[in-house]
Protein backbone atom coordinates (compact mmCIF):
# COMPACT_ATOMS: atom_id res chain seq x y z
CA UNK A 1 0.00 0.00 0.00
CA UNK A 2 1.34 3.47 -0.89
CA UNK A 3 2.22 5.76 1.98
CA UNK A 4 2.13 9.54 2.17
CA UNK A 5 5.37 11.44 1.71
CA UNK A 6 6.72 13.29 4.71
CA UNK A 7 5.91 16.61 3.01
CA UNK A 8 2.32 15.45 2.50
CA UNK A 9 1.97 14.39 6.13
CA UNK A 10 3.28 17.73 7.35
CA UNK A 11 0.82 19.51 5.08
CA UNK A 12 -1.99 17.53 6.70
CA UNK A 13 -0.73 18.43 10.19
CA UNK A 14 -0.57 22.11 9.26
CA UNK A 15 -4.07 22.07 7.81
CA UNK A 16 -5.49 20.41 10.92
CA UNK A 17 -3.64 22.71 13.31
CA UNK A 18 -4.64 25.85 11.43
CA UNK A 19 -8.25 24.72 11.40
CA UNK A 20 -8.14 24.22 15.17
CA UNK A 21 -6.58 27.63 15.73
CA UNK A 22 -9.29 29.18 13.57
CA UNK A 23 -12.00 27.47 15.60
CA UNK A 24 -10.49 28.79 18.81
CA UNK A 25 -10.59 32.32 17.43
CA UNK A 26 -6.85 32.94 17.36
CA UNK A 27 -5.52 35.99 15.54
CA UNK A 28 -4.93 35.18 11.89
CA UNK A 29 -2.54 37.71 10.52
CA UNK A 30 -0.71 39.35 13.41
CA UNK A 31 -1.62 42.82 12.09
CA UNK A 32 -2.97 45.69 14.20
CA UNK A 33 -1.09 44.67 17.37
CA UNK A 34 -0.93 48.13 18.96
CA UNK A 35 -2.46 46.86 22.19
CA UNK A 36 -0.37 43.69 22.28
CA UNK A 37 2.19 43.21 25.04
CA UNK A 38 3.65 39.98 23.72
CA UNK A 39 6.46 40.22 21.12
CA UNK A 40 5.60 39.56 17.49
CA UNK A 41 6.19 35.88 16.78
CA UNK A 42 8.31 35.83 13.63
CA UNK A 43 9.18 32.63 11.81
CA UNK A 44 12.14 33.05 9.41
CA UNK A 45 13.06 30.25 7.05
CA UNK A 46 16.81 30.95 7.13
CA UNK A 47 19.27 32.37 9.61
CA UNK A 48 20.08 35.11 7.11
CA UNK A 49 16.52 36.43 7.23
CA UNK A 50 16.31 35.85 10.99
CA UNK A 51 19.45 37.96 11.51
CA UNK A 52 17.79 40.99 9.91
CA UNK A 53 14.44 40.42 11.64
CA UNK A 54 16.08 40.12 15.08
CA UNK A 55 18.20 43.24 14.59
CA UNK A 56 15.29 45.34 13.35
CA UNK A 57 12.68 44.02 15.77
CA UNK A 58 14.81 44.03 18.91
CA UNK A 59 12.83 43.06 22.00
CA UNK A 60 9.55 43.55 20.13
CA UNK A 61 10.02 40.30 18.23
CA UNK A 62 10.55 36.66 19.11
CA UNK A 63 12.29 35.14 16.08
CA UNK A 64 12.36 31.43 15.33
CA UNK A 65 14.61 30.10 12.57
CA UNK A 66 13.22 27.17 10.62
CA UNK A 67 16.48 25.99 9.01
CA UNK A 68 19.53 26.06 11.22
CA UNK A 69 23.27 26.32 10.54
CA UNK A 70 24.56 24.23 7.67
CA UNK A 71 21.09 23.30 6.39
CA UNK A 72 20.52 23.35 2.63
CA UNK A 73 17.18 25.14 2.03
CA UNK A 74 16.91 23.75 -1.51
CA UNK A 75 16.59 20.22 -0.15
CA UNK A 76 14.90 20.89 3.19
CA UNK A 77 11.70 19.01 3.96
CA UNK A 78 9.36 20.29 6.69
CA UNK A 79 8.95 18.36 9.92
CA UNK A 80 6.09 18.06 12.39
CA UNK A 81 7.83 20.61 14.62
CA UNK A 82 7.93 22.99 11.64
CA UNK A 83 4.17 22.60 11.34
CA UNK A 84 3.80 23.72 14.94
CA UNK A 85 6.09 26.69 14.37
CA UNK A 86 4.12 27.78 11.29
CA UNK A 87 0.85 27.62 13.22
CA UNK A 88 2.23 29.66 16.15
CA UNK A 89 3.77 32.43 14.00
CA UNK A 90 2.25 35.88 13.58
CA UNK A 91 4.51 36.59 10.60
CA UNK A 92 6.34 34.15 8.34
CA UNK A 93 9.35 35.49 6.44
CA UNK A 94 10.68 33.37 3.60
CA UNK A 95 13.19 34.18 0.89
CA UNK A 96 11.16 33.15 -2.14
CA UNK A 97 12.21 32.45 -5.74
CA UNK A 98 11.96 28.74 -4.92
CA UNK A 99 14.82 28.75 -2.40
CA UNK A 100 12.54 26.86 -0.01
CA UNK A 101 11.05 24.84 -2.87
CA UNK A 102 9.92 21.85 -0.83
CA UNK A 103 8.03 24.00 1.67
CA UNK A 104 5.74 25.66 -0.87
CA UNK A 105 2.65 23.67 0.08
CA UNK A 106 3.13 24.37 3.79
CA UNK A 107 3.31 28.12 3.24
CA UNK A 108 0.37 28.11 0.84
CA UNK A 109 -1.78 26.41 3.48
CA UNK A 110 -0.68 28.94 6.10
CA UNK A 111 -1.46 31.87 3.79
CA UNK A 112 -4.91 30.49 2.97
CA UNK A 113 -5.58 30.23 6.70
CA UNK A 114 -4.79 33.93 7.11
CA UNK A 115 -1.18 33.83 8.23
CA UNK A 116 1.05 36.68 6.97
CA UNK A 117 3.55 34.95 4.65
CA UNK A 118 6.06 37.27 2.96
CA UNK A 119 8.74 36.37 0.41
CA UNK A 120 11.25 39.11 1.22
CA UNK A 121 13.30 38.68 -1.99
CA UNK A 122 10.37 38.71 -4.39
CA UNK A 123 9.59 42.39 -3.92
CA UNK A 124 13.03 43.55 -5.04
CA UNK A 125 13.43 45.88 -8.05
CA UNK A 126 13.59 43.87 -11.26
CA UNK A 127 16.87 45.50 -12.26
CA UNK A 128 18.52 44.20 -9.07
CA UNK A 129 17.72 40.55 -9.84
CA UNK A 130 19.72 37.97 -11.78
CA UNK A 131 18.34 35.26 -14.03
CA UNK A 132 19.99 31.94 -14.77
CA UNK A 133 21.50 31.55 -18.24
CA UNK A 134 18.31 30.17 -19.78
CA UNK A 135 16.26 32.95 -18.16
CA UNK A 136 13.81 30.40 -16.74
CA UNK A 137 14.43 31.12 -13.06
CA UNK A 138 15.47 34.01 -10.84
CA UNK A 139 18.59 33.53 -8.76
CA UNK A 140 17.32 33.44 -5.15
CA UNK A 141 20.69 34.11 -3.47
CA UNK A 142 20.12 37.87 -3.14
CA UNK A 143 21.95 38.12 0.21
CA UNK A 144 25.26 37.63 -1.62
CA UNK A 145 25.31 41.36 -2.39
CA UNK A 146 24.77 43.76 0.52
CA UNK A 147 23.46 46.32 -1.98
CA UNK A 148 20.76 43.94 -3.18
CA UNK A 149 20.06 42.49 0.26
CA UNK A 150 19.36 46.00 1.54
CA UNK A 151 16.09 45.97 -0.42
CA UNK A 152 15.02 42.77 1.36
CA UNK A 153 15.97 44.26 4.73
CA UNK A 154 13.73 47.24 4.01
CA UNK A 155 10.95 44.78 3.23
CA UNK A 156 11.46 43.05 6.57
CA UNK A 157 11.19 46.41 8.34
CA UNK A 158 7.95 47.23 6.49
CA UNK A 159 6.40 43.90 7.44
CA UNK A 160 7.22 44.39 11.13
CA UNK A 161 5.79 47.93 11.05
CA UNK A 162 2.59 46.55 9.50
CA UNK A 163 2.41 43.95 12.25
CA UNK A 164 2.92 46.48 15.05
CA UNK A 165 2.51 50.12 13.94
CA UNK A 166 3.09 51.47 17.45
CA UNK A 167 6.74 50.35 17.23
CA UNK A 168 7.41 52.11 13.91
CA UNK A 169 10.05 54.49 15.30
CA UNK A 170 12.00 51.66 16.91
CA UNK A 171 11.86 49.48 13.82
CA UNK A 172 12.85 52.33 11.50
CA UNK A 173 15.80 53.33 13.70
CA UNK A 174 17.06 49.75 13.95
CA UNK A 175 16.64 49.21 10.22
CA UNK A 176 18.57 52.42 9.54
CA UNK A 177 21.51 51.16 11.59
CA UNK A 178 21.44 47.77 9.86
CA UNK A 179 21.33 49.39 6.42
CA UNK A 180 24.24 51.66 7.32
CA UNK A 181 26.31 48.61 8.26
CA UNK A 182 25.37 47.00 4.95
CA UNK A 183 26.66 50.05 3.10
CA UNK A 184 29.93 49.83 5.02
CA UNK A 185 30.18 46.08 4.36
CA UNK A 186 29.68 46.70 0.64
CA UNK A 187 32.52 49.22 0.61
CA UNK A 188 34.75 46.82 2.55
CA UNK A 189 33.98 43.97 0.15
CA UNK A 190 34.81 46.16 -2.83
CA UNK A 191 38.18 47.00 -1.32
CA UNK A 192 39.05 43.43 -0.29
CA UNK A 193 37.96 41.73 -3.52
CA UNK A 194 39.61 44.48 -5.51
CA UNK A 195 43.00 43.10 -4.40
CA UNK A 196 42.53 39.91 -6.49
CA UNK A 197 44.73 40.07 -9.62
CA UNK A 198 42.80 40.53 -12.85
CA UNK A 199 43.77 37.18 -14.37
CA UNK A 200 42.63 35.31 -11.24
CA UNK A 201 39.15 36.78 -10.90
CA UNK A 202 37.31 33.49 -11.49
CA UNK A 203 35.34 32.10 -8.55
CA UNK A 204 34.58 28.37 -8.77
CA UNK A 205 32.21 27.00 -6.13
CA UNK A 206 30.13 23.91 -5.39
CA UNK A 207 26.87 25.43 -6.64
CA UNK A 208 25.83 28.65 -8.34
CA UNK A 209 25.10 30.68 -5.20
CA UNK A 210 27.53 33.56 -5.69
CA UNK A 211 26.20 35.28 -8.81
CA UNK A 212 25.16 38.46 -6.98
CA UNK A 213 28.57 38.67 -5.35
CA UNK A 214 30.28 38.28 -8.72
CA UNK A 215 28.06 40.90 -10.35
CA UNK A 216 28.68 43.38 -7.53
CA UNK A 217 32.47 43.04 -7.39
CA UNK A 218 33.59 42.03 -10.86
CA UNK A 219 34.20 38.30 -10.44
CA UNK A 220 33.32 35.62 -12.96
CA UNK A 221 31.40 32.99 -11.02
CA UNK A 222 31.17 29.34 -12.08
CA UNK A 223 29.17 26.83 -10.03
CA UNK A 224 29.55 23.08 -10.46
CA UNK A 225 25.83 22.68 -9.78
CA UNK A 226 23.15 25.17 -10.81
CA UNK A 227 21.12 27.63 -8.74
CA UNK A 228 19.58 24.74 -6.80
CA UNK A 229 21.53 21.86 -5.27
CA UNK A 230 18.73 19.58 -6.48
CA UNK A 231 20.43 19.60 -9.88
CA UNK A 232 23.24 17.06 -10.19
CA UNK A 233 26.54 17.72 -11.95
CA UNK A 234 27.32 15.00 -14.49
CA UNK A 235 30.67 13.73 -15.72
CA UNK A 236 30.56 16.02 -18.78
CA UNK A 237 29.99 19.07 -16.59
CA UNK A 238 32.96 18.15 -14.41
CA UNK A 239 35.18 17.63 -17.47
CA UNK A 240 34.17 20.98 -18.97
CA UNK A 241 35.01 22.71 -15.71
CA UNK A 242 38.37 20.92 -15.49
CA UNK A 243 39.18 22.25 -18.97
CA UNK A 244 38.12 25.78 -17.96
CA UNK A 245 40.24 25.70 -14.80
CA UNK A 246 43.32 24.46 -16.68
CA UNK A 247 42.86 26.94 -19.53
CA UNK A 248 42.26 29.94 -17.25
CA UNK A 249 44.89 28.86 -14.70
CA UNK A 250 42.40 29.14 -11.83
CA UNK A 251 44.44 28.67 -8.62
CA UNK A 252 41.70 27.59 -6.21
CA UNK A 253 38.20 26.22 -5.90
CA UNK A 254 35.91 26.63 -2.89
CA UNK A 255 33.69 24.24 -0.95
CA UNK A 256 30.48 25.30 0.81
CA UNK A 257 29.10 24.61 4.27
CA UNK A 258 25.72 23.40 3.00
CA UNK A 259 26.86 21.33 0.00
CA UNK A 260 28.83 18.09 -0.16
CA UNK A 261 32.43 18.54 -1.29
CA UNK A 262 32.29 15.48 -3.56
CA UNK A 263 32.15 17.44 -6.83
CA UNK A 264 34.79 19.92 -5.73
CA UNK A 265 37.23 17.11 -4.94
CA UNK A 266 36.43 15.51 -8.30
CA UNK A 267 37.49 18.80 -9.92
CA UNK A 268 40.74 18.85 -7.98
CA UNK A 269 41.50 15.27 -9.03
CA UNK A 270 40.63 16.01 -12.65
CA UNK A 271 42.95 19.02 -12.78
CA UNK A 272 45.75 17.00 -11.19
CA UNK A 273 45.36 14.36 -13.90
CA UNK A 274 46.12 17.14 -16.40
CA UNK A 275 49.39 17.86 -14.62
CA UNK A 276 48.22 21.03 -12.86
CA UNK A 277 47.64 21.89 -9.21
CA UNK A 278 44.29 23.13 -7.90
CA UNK A 279 43.95 23.95 -4.23
CA UNK A 280 40.84 24.18 -2.09
CA UNK A 281 40.82 27.85 -1.18
CA UNK A 282 38.57 27.43 1.83
CA UNK A 283 35.00 26.84 2.91
CA UNK A 284 32.32 29.44 2.14
CA UNK A 285 28.93 30.03 3.71
CA UNK A 286 26.33 29.94 0.94
CA UNK A 287 22.73 29.14 1.87
CA UNK A 288 22.93 29.20 5.67
CA UNK A 289 24.73 30.93 8.51
CA UNK A 290 27.25 29.10 10.67
CA UNK A 291 27.05 27.62 14.15
CA UNK A 292 27.09 29.91 17.18
CA UNK A 293 30.72 30.81 17.86
CA UNK A 294 31.78 30.35 14.22
CA UNK A 295 32.82 33.22 11.94
CA UNK A 296 29.51 32.88 10.10
CA UNK A 297 27.07 33.03 13.02
CA UNK A 298 25.71 36.44 11.82
CA UNK A 299 25.07 37.82 8.36
CA UNK A 300 27.94 40.30 8.68
CA UNK A 301 30.33 37.66 9.96
CA UNK A 302 29.32 35.26 7.19
CA UNK A 303 29.86 37.82 4.46
CA UNK A 304 33.15 39.05 5.89
CA UNK A 305 34.45 35.48 6.14
CA UNK A 306 33.42 34.76 2.55
CA UNK A 307 35.05 37.77 0.92
CA UNK A 308 38.27 37.43 2.90
CA UNK A 309 38.49 33.69 2.15
CA UNK A 310 37.86 34.31 -1.56
CA UNK A 311 40.41 37.11 -1.75
CA UNK A 312 43.16 35.09 -0.09
CA UNK A 313 42.38 31.97 -2.09
CA UNK A 314 42.61 33.82 -5.42
CA UNK A 315 45.81 35.71 -4.66
CA UNK A 316 44.44 38.85 -3.03
CA UNK A 317 44.60 40.02 0.57
CA UNK A 318 42.49 41.39 3.40
CA UNK A 319 43.37 44.04 5.98
CA UNK A 320 44.56 43.06 9.44
CA UNK A 321 41.74 43.23 11.95
CA UNK A 322 39.02 42.59 9.40
CA UNK A 323 35.80 44.51 8.91
CA UNK A 324 35.48 45.78 12.50
CA UNK A 325 38.91 47.43 12.49
CA UNK A 326 38.34 48.73 8.96
CA UNK A 327 35.15 50.47 10.12
CA UNK A 328 36.91 51.96 13.16
CA UNK A 329 39.78 53.22 11.04
CA UNK A 330 37.40 54.79 8.54
CA UNK A 331 35.42 56.45 11.32
CA UNK A 332 38.61 57.78 12.88
CA UNK A 333 39.75 59.29 9.59
CA UNK A 334 36.35 60.80 8.85
CA UNK A 335 35.57 58.30 6.07
CA UNK A 336 32.40 56.26 5.68
CA UNK A 337 30.74 53.57 3.65
CA UNK A 338 29.92 54.58 0.12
Amino acid sequence: MATKSRTGRVGTWIAAALALVGCLGASASGSGRDDAREPIRVLATTGIIADAASAIGGDRVRVTTLMGPGVDPHLYRPTREDARAIVRADVILKNGFMLEGRMGESFERAARAGRRVVAVAEGLPAEALLLEDEGAATDPHVWMSPRVWAHAVERVASVLIEAEPSSREVFEANAGEYLERLRALDAYASEVLGTIPEKRRVLVTAHDAFGYLGAAYGLEVVGIQGLSTESEAGVRRIERMVSLIVEREVPAVFIETTVTDRNVRALVAGVERRGRTLTIGGELYSDALGEVGSPGETYFGMFEHNIETIARGLGGSSPSGGFARWVRDRAGSGGGGR
